[in-house]
């Protein structure tokens, strides 16, 4: 019986699929003033922190460590536990709480909604950190594309 032939390394060459990160940008964040609703604080918006999806590779550790050199302290998620899964990042919010950043779960499935009930217990949850000038930040699964 013959040895198995080696293995050649560029038979499992995964680079096409994992870019290197190195040289990443850190993740923006758009602060949109509330002045409008007779608020003098700002809300933090910004994209799916270490998210990998299609032309976006993102680095969690990094994205997460530059969350919080902003001071961000409460970070609202409206991502459900299927879409951090596809965006790979399905330990974001166990980190989020290892950074010690409050975490505010509100999963709406993309394209989808939230009842009345959700939407007024966000807006609560929201009105209170932003009442007691905590440093509060949203993001989807999605980039915010609202103008700076």
């Amino acid at each position: 019986m013959k040895p198995p032939s080696s293995i050649q390394t560029s038979e499992f060459d995964s680079s096409d699929e994992e870019p290197i990160e190195d040289e990443q940008t850190p993740i923006q964040i758009s602060w949109l003033s509330l002045s409008r609703v007779n608020c003098s604080q700002f809300l933090g918006l910004c994209a799916l922190p270490g998210c990998k999806f299609k032309d976006v590779r993102r680095n969690v550790q990094k994205d997460t460590e530059e969350l919080k050199s902003c001071g961000i302290q409460d970070i609202f998620v409206f991502c459900t536990r299927g879409e951090l899964s596809k965006y790979r990042v399905p330990n974001l919010l166990d980190l989020y709480q290892q950074c010690g950043i409050i975490t505010h779960h509100h999963p709406i499935a993309d394209g989808g909604t939230p009842d009345i009930a959700s939407c007024c217990e966000i807006m609560e949850e929201l009105t209170i950190c932003l009442k007691n000038y905590r440093k509060t930040l949203i993001h989807s699964c999605l980039s915010p594309t609202i103008p700076v």
